[in-house]
């Protein structure tokens, strides 16, 4: 890596963390002080709102980790037959969106499960 690299990469790692600190900071600042305006109490939720919550966060959390595994293998995939033959594009395309299509379903399922409650 050659010096204006190395320079230019100690610049934006010195940016970033300045913004970083200085948000922050200023995050801080606004958390601690001022008045805190008391909330009304929330009624106990029940334990059959408790359990479709879990099952909302479980089919969101679950399709999604199965969709990035399955991203993962037909990404891979897709570029290496790409890679030989550039006019099979397409079909690479569906079948990763198609993996991708298992995150929405979880999503949809825990978004019916909400409305429900």
């Amino acid at each position: 890596m050659g010096e204006k690299s190395k320079g230019r990469y100690k610049k934006a790692l010195g940016a970033n963390a300045l913004l970083f600190f200085g948000t922050l900071m200023v995050s801080a600042v606004f958390m601690f002080s001022g008045s805190a305006v008391a909330a009304e109490p929330a009624a106990a939720a029940s334990g059959v709102a408790g359990m479709g919550y879990l099952a909302a966060a479980l089919s969101t959390g679950l399709a999604c980790i199965g969709g990035g595994i399955a991203v993962s293998a037909a990404a891979s995939a897709a570029l290496g037959a790409i890679s030989e033959d550039g006019s099979i594009l397409g079909k690479s395309l569906i079948f990763v969106g198609l993996a991708e299509g298992v995150c929405l379903y979880g999503l949809i399922i825990s978004f019916m499960i909400l409305g429900k409650l």
